[in-house]
């Protein structure tokens, strides 16, 4: 028999947001954006409370309006904060849905010329959208940032970046360590390329395909990441890749660009960021497909290297359907952001 939860029920409100700093991104993304937000039980009745708000940020091909759809057997996002709300885990908190997509798959949620400013994006925009529009407790102290592989990276690198702005994360299965994440599928990419000559009719033959192959998508994955990483208007893709396309041969200084966002070199320079975090919670599967359980490890012993307060587990299962975690951390993310 499906268990679904059957209490008071929070609302999920749609609304339209134009973005400003988006426009011209050289993507040609769309600046008008649609943008999710659940609002407690309890919050249209009561008129006057204010409440603790999280952004969710989605991993790569995904959006924030994608964990509002209908899941079988299990719940969606919104399903499972009712129920952690009515059984008083965790205290109501108002939760935004971005869509941070790409025609490149996604971003990384960092400013970037060859993607857009999505760091900016996040920061200097929809936040003050959703508190103006919204009843939230306004600062960083009553406002965190959660999510899974590219969005665990965004969270982590948000917290890192814009301390003014969060005051607590939980990065689930995030991007960490890039000599175990993105190296090995240099060589997938170079792969996918190779029929197609290059990155650019690669990426045109990847838009007119139907059905584009798991292959193909983490072939987009690594030009995304590079776009991320690595940009350079100057270019005629506006990034650079770190390898030779004919012979496979790193490029140790565009690969160097990379690791200066690798959130395992970010701590060194950006720990009292962290410190300021009244949360900072990290885990990761054990038996993680894209090896990332190792970078979550390397990441715990740099924090407390650093002597960095967070929380760390690890967990018996891979990185697909592990939404079951925000059981986990959502409690302690929002009770850290909690009025005392």
């Amino acid at each position: 028999m499906l268990k679904r939860f059957s209490g008071p029920r929070g609302t999920v409100r749609r609304l339209e947001h134009h973005s400003t700093v988006l426009a011209d991104n050289p993507l040609s993304d769309p600046t008008d954006r649609e943008l999710g937000v659940y609002l407690p039980a309890g919050y249209d009745a009561d008129g006057s409370e204010r409440y603790p708000v999280l952004f969710a940020l989605a991993g790569y091909t995904g959006s924030g309006l994608k964990m509002l759809g209908w899941s079988n057997f299990t719940e969606n996002v919104p399903e499972r904060l009712d129920r952690l709300i009515h059984e008083g885990v965790m205290p109501p908190v108002i939760v935004v849905f971005p869509d941070c997509f790409t025609a490149l798959g996604g971003n990384q949620y960092i400013d970037s010329t060859a993607l857009g400013p999505y760091g900016q994006y996040l920061t200097d925009e929809l936040v003050p959208f959703v508190d103006a529009e919204f009843r939230t407790l306004e600062g960083r102290e009553h406002r965190g940032v959660f999510g899974k592989s590219s969005g665990g990276y965004g969270a982590l690198v948000h917290g890192m970046l814009y301390p003014d702005t969060w005051g607590g994360l939980a990065c689930h299965s995030g991007d960490l360590y890039f000599e175990h994440a993105y190296k090995p599928d240099l060589t997938v990419m170079l792969d996918a390329i190779a029929p197609h000559g290059s990155v650019e009719r690669f990426v045109e033959a990847f838009h007119r395909k139907l059905k584009p192959s798991g292959t193909d998508i983490h072939a987009l994955m690594v030009i995304a990441m590079a776009a991320s990483y690595d940009p350079d208007p100057a270019q005629p893709l506006g990034f650079h890749l770190p390898v030779d396309l004919h012979t496979g041969e790193i490029d140790v200084e565009r690969w160097r660009r990379w690791l200066r966002w690798d959130p395992v070199e970010m701590v060194e320079q950006h720990g009292d960021a962290l410190r300021r975090m009244a949360c900072v919670f990290v885990d990761c599967g054990t038996r993680d497909q894209y090896r990332l359980h190792y970078g979550a490890r390397i990441f715990h012993a740099r924090l407390e290297a650093a002597g960095i307060d967070h929380h760390y587990d690890e967990f018996d299962d891979n990185h697909s359907s592990i939404d079951y975690r925000l059981d986990v951390s959502l409690p302690k993310l929002a009770r850290s952001l909690a009025p005392r």
